[in-house]
């Protein structure tokens, strides 16, 4: 293998002089194939077991098979064919049994896709960076409500409240050392000294998320892209995705990091201060102790002042290479944040007689303030979209008629991430107190703004399984439909109802990925009014559900204690289910691996709004075929087909926009199984629009697109005009054959969204896309006349 990659490097080095090939003989042609999401292994790809990895590192490379190591020196045996290449990236996405973590990082992950989601528009840059800065401060506002979790969880229900009472630290002798009455009033039993050691807790849990993503961000937001040198025949304003510095955004994650680190450790010392500061604020207080508590807490004030400046201060630089990196933020804020915990921790373990632990540590305040302030933020949020949609392009084009939920999916996803944060925290606290207190009366438990809020799942679940029906009743007359379809399809092939049923049914099931705005659209909408329900009735009444509906109707009664009951199990056994899903990813390749599929399409979003999400695979994907295509045709002067499938198809496509004009001409596009515009135009229209596409139709050689009916994920691309037949071939027959026939003795398999390379139609498209890549027919087509 090493011979062969140094082989290979001779062959194409960047930087060489003249093609490979002998003077005088045609240059080899490439098919570079990128798999999609779940990830293969480049014996499938190549269907050859015998390959050698052409260059790369073992997480992500280019293969080719052995014995095709030497083709650019063999023209002569590849006039018929071209050279396979495999680009395998599974490894940027399910690679070892740490990436399990990543599930903790799931409301991160969704707010990252909210900046994403804006709606298509022209001009409007103010509109369009106040989207950006209000999905920003909707991160912060998760990264906040996290780590008051934590706190919630360590300072008050084991520090304050478990270890305070006699009989819940009898039942944990591991707390003795912090319970005054097993301890017999020892030193770290009082109240400040053991709230100064459990901050060591969520002080650790904000060390890890700026490790995860310190280290994520040198392996993936640092990798260089192409050295972009603009061409006179050049556009002026290329893309967005086709933008130099897209898909390098190392210095706005630094800053972010910084910013969400610095919040984590205010928030910390903000839980540790604030209960000292009301002691000596009160009758018997210490004066100067009090005047230390004001200092602190005008610190921790001002350093959030300046961790709200940063992030609202600078968004992504994308049209510029930005090589910047602003160290000297990077590196004082969170220390700054970090000298304010070690003075907070030391001013709260002063003592202080006569201070006991009673009751609550922390109300009701502090979930409310990030409650509220969620929700007004994704109020904020869609009343910008709504903006931004009704302006054109977005408005009266297709991007309008096409884009999610009318412009509104960036504010639903964005609602949704905070209420997965919101039951995620919720359930850790909820379960944490169960744990503790095992008869249910020798401590207060969590706030009551946290039972509320599991209280809500039940309704919303009743919501969803209505939909669900409705769902399922659409899809069975769907199916009905679909039949006379299927025998359209297969005219001269004796009728077999029950093939016809499993077809019909299969492709009404895959019809359902359209419908997918509707279900977002529904559970936002409920997430919302049940939300804010929750929030006005636990600050409102201070109680519980059901203590809250004590005296009211009966059917009022039952069903506010059925919904507080019945929450609480969801909300604990949905904690569990979490629990044992990571650890058996942990452990299970295969639970990885599908761990890993959701994370292709979560992650390929570089990191804008998030810091502590899960990394972007794109910004070292984008730049490996990126660097792969224009160095081979710069040195070997051949054709080429970049062949995507499924998510594939979304990182060929991103990588043919990064290329220069005078190489994107002589590449040609081949896609199939592919979600451009049925999930990524619709979701994300500002970057897969219309427009966006029509300009990449326009700018490569050739573009063909393969899709099947049958197919959840893969769609056409359906550019507007009479431009998307030259895009688009018809739906291939899935299954190939209806029943029995000399070439298929044996029943076809539904194939769905696998298996493309098996139609006949795959090969017959690429070799039309090499015929018209003649090096005398650089372009697509001689554009009308005007």
């Amino acid at each position: 293998m090493e011979r062969a990659q140094q082989q290979t490097a001779a062959d194409g080095a960047v930087g060489t002089d003249g093609p490979a090939t002998r003077p005088g003989t045609a240059p080899v042609d490439l098919e570079l194939l990128v798999h999609g999401v779940g990830g293969t292994t480049p014996e499938e790809m190549l269907d050859d077991p015998c390959t050698v990895r052409i260059t790369g590192d073992d997480t992500a490379a280019v293969f080719r098979r052995a014995a095709d190591v030497d083709a650019e020196h063999r023209p002569e045996d590849y006039r018929d064919k071209p050279v396979p290449e495999a680009y395998v990236w599974c490894n940027l996405t399910s690679g070892n049994s740490a990436r399990a973590l990543w599930l903790l990082l799931l409301p991160f992950m969704v707010v990252n896709l909210a900046h994403w989601m804006r709606p298509a528009t022209r001009g409007h840059r103010r509109t369009v960076r106040l989207y950006g800065l209000l999905v920003r401060l909707a991160g912060l506002t998760l990264t906040v409500l996290l780590v008051a979790a934590a706190c919630e969880v360590a300072l008050d229900l084991v520090a304050w409240q478990c270890a305070g009472v006699e009989a819940c630290a009898a039942r944990h002798s591991w707390l003795g050392f912090l319970s005054p009455a097993a301890s017999g009033d020892g030193w770290w039993s009082l109240p400040g000294r053991r709230l100064a050691l459990a901050a060591l807790v969520p002080a650790a849990l904000t060390f890890l998320l700026w490790y995860l993503s310190r280290r994520t961000w040198s392996a993936y937001e640092s990798q260089p892209p192409l050295p972009h040198r603009p061409e006179p025949d050049e556009q002026t304003e290329p893309t967005a995705l086709g933008s130099p510095g897209f898909w390098y955004g190392r210095r706005l994650v630094a800053r972010l990091r910084a910013a969400h680190t610095a919040a984590g450790l205010l928030t910390v010392a903000a839980a540790v201060v604030a209960p000292a500061a009301r002691v000596d604020r009160g009758p018997g207080g210490s004066d100067v102790l009090d005047t230390l508590g004001l200092l602190l807490i005008a610190a921790l004030c001002g350093t959030a002042a300046a961790v709200l400046w940063v992030v609202c201060r600078r968004g992504r630089s994308e049209n510029r290479l930005d090589q910047e990196l602003d160290e000297h933020l990077v590196r004082r804020l969170p220390l700054a944040a970090l000298v304010l915990l070690g003075l907070a921790l030391p001013y709260a373990g002063w003592s202080r007689p006569g201070w006991q632990s009673a009751g609550r540590l922390s109300q009701d305040t502090a979930f409310g303030v990030i409650a509220l302030a969620q929700g007004l933020l994704v109020v904020v949020i869609a009343v910008v979209a709504h903006l931004l949609h009704r302006t054109p392009p977005a408005g009266p084009g297709p991007a309008g008629r096409r884009a999610a939920m009318r412009g509104l999916g960036g504010p639903a996803v964005a609602l949704l991430a905070c209420a997965l944060g919101g039951v995620m925290t919720g359930g850790v606290a909820q379960r944490v107190a169960d744990w503790l207190d095992g008869t249910g009366s020798s401590i207060d438990g969590p706030p009551v703004l946290l039972t509320w809020q599991a209280s809500v799942i039940p309704p919303l679940l009743v919501a969803l399984l209505a939909l669900v029906v409705w769902l399922s009743w659409r899809t069975w007359r769907l199916r009905g439909a679909e039949r006379a379809a299927v025998r359209l399809d297969y005219p001269k092939e004796p009728a077999d109802p029950a093939t016809t049923r499993r077809i019909a049914r299969t492709r009404a099931m895959a019809a359902l990925t359209d419908r997918a705005p509707l279900l977002v659209a529904v559970v936002s909408a409920t997430t919302l009014l049940l939300g804010a329900a929750a929030l006005v009735g636990g600050l409102d009444t201070g109680k519980t559900p059901g203590e809250a509906a004590a005296h009211t109707y009966a059917v009022v009664r039952g069903a506010a204690e059925t919904a507080q009951a019945l929450g609480s199990w969801l909300i604990g056994f949905g904690f569990v289910l979490f629990v044992t899903w990571g650890r058996r990813a942990y452990k299970d390749p295969s639970a990885r691996r599908t761990i890993g599929i959701l994370w292709d399409v979560g992650t390929f979003w570089p990191r804008a709004a998030h810091p502590f999400a899960p990394p972007c695979y794109a910004e070292r994907a984008v730049p490996d075929l990126t660097w792969r295509m224009a160095t081979w045709t710069q040195h070997t002067g051949g054709r080429l087909v970049i062949s995507g499938h499924s998510q594939g198809s979304v990182l060929a496509a991103a990588a043919a926009w990064q290329l220069t004009p005078s190489v994107r001409k002589r590449v040609a596009l081949l896609t199939y199984g592919s979600p451009l515009e049925r999930l990524y135009g619709r979701w994300f229209p500002a970057y897969f629009g219309p427009a966006e596409l029509g300009s990449l139709h326009r700018e490569v050689a050739c573009w063909r697109n393969l899709y099947r009916l049958t197919d959840p994920i893969g769609g056409p691309v359906r550019l507007p005009g009479d431009r998307g037949p030259d895009v688009d071939r018809g739906p291939l027959k899935d299954p190939l054959a209806y029943g029995r026939t000399p070439r298929h003795p044996l029943p076809a398999p539904i194939l769905g969204h696998s298996d493309y390379q098996a139609d006949p139609a795959f090969a017959e498209e690429r070799e039309r896309l090499l015929a018209r890549l003649r090096p005398d027919v650089p372009g697509q087509r001689p554009e009308p006349a005007a």
